[in-house]
């Protein structure tokens, strides 16, 4: 009988998905970014206008039930316009959470058309903008 070499089999991913509204406390407290979270609900607590420079983004405040808030940057030239949006409206989000003082940013709540990065969403009133 012939030997079998066994290959160890390594699982590696630079982004762990985590879901729900703590990871994004743990991220912020831990000064951490590039953190993939998913099922992220809040309200609109302000509405401010689109960037405009190089990609196109909607952007809004989302206040978590914890009072945390975040920035959300939704890119409008990847995705649709998260329509009729307005304070006070619940949402929830999957994206990249990125670290800054202010309590972060949610970004790449959009599908990539390239399939290198994993895709986000922001979800509001049943309907998914991706």
């Amino acid at each position: 009988m012939l030997p079998v070499l066994v290959m160890p089999t390594v699982f590696w991913q630079s982004k762990a998905n985590v879901s729900g509204a703590q990871p994004v406390l743990n991220a912020y407290q831990s000064r951490l970014s590039n953190v993939i979270v998913e099922n992220v609900v809040g309200t609109v607590g302000s509405l401010l206008p689109d960037d405009l420079e190089g990609s196109r983004h909607q952007r809004f405040i989302m206040r978590m039930e914890s009072g945390h808030t975040l920035l959300v940057v939704h890119n409008i030239d990847l995705a649709p316009r998260v329509n009729g949006l307005k304070v006070g409206d619940r949402i929830t989000v999957k994206g990249e959470y990125e670290w800054n003082e202010r309590g972060g940013l949610i970004h790449w709540t959009h599908r990539d058309p390239h399939s290198a990065h994993e895709d986000g969403w922001i979800e509001q009133a049943s309907v998914r903008y991706q």
